[in-house]
């Protein structure tokens, strides 16, 4: 069971983008792709055979588990996750406030 999954809320903790929040797009091995954070310019080489135009594009660049955390709305803070057996299922929860995770 992975501790961030996708549409959670998280938080940046490290890179060019600290502090900024936003919720998670897709999770890839240790990798996560966040909408709207880590974009980048990229140049694209014009590919006639399939009627692509080069030039400049955005493309989202994946950030780092260690480098996210998931936002506890609660407490307006970052948290980490961790695990708990509730009703015989396993499920995630803050490690401070041992809410559930999506809990509301």
């Amino acid at each position: 069971m992975k501790r961030i999954r996708t549409d959670d809320e998280i938080i940046v903790l490290a890179g060019k983008n600290k502090g900024k929040r936003g919720f998670v797009d897709r999770v890839k091995d240790d990798m996560v792709f966040v909408k709207d954070i880590n974009i980048v310019k990229k140049t694209v080489r014009p590919n006639p055979m399939t009627g692509e135009t080069g030039g400049i594009t955005d493309k989202q660049m994946p950030l780092h588990v260690s480098n996210v955390a998931l936002f506890d709305v609660t407490t307006n803070k970052a948290d980490r996750v961790g695990f708990k057996v509730v009703d015989g299922k396993k499920v995630r929860v803050f490690k401070t406030s041992g809410r559930v995770v999506g809990a509301k």
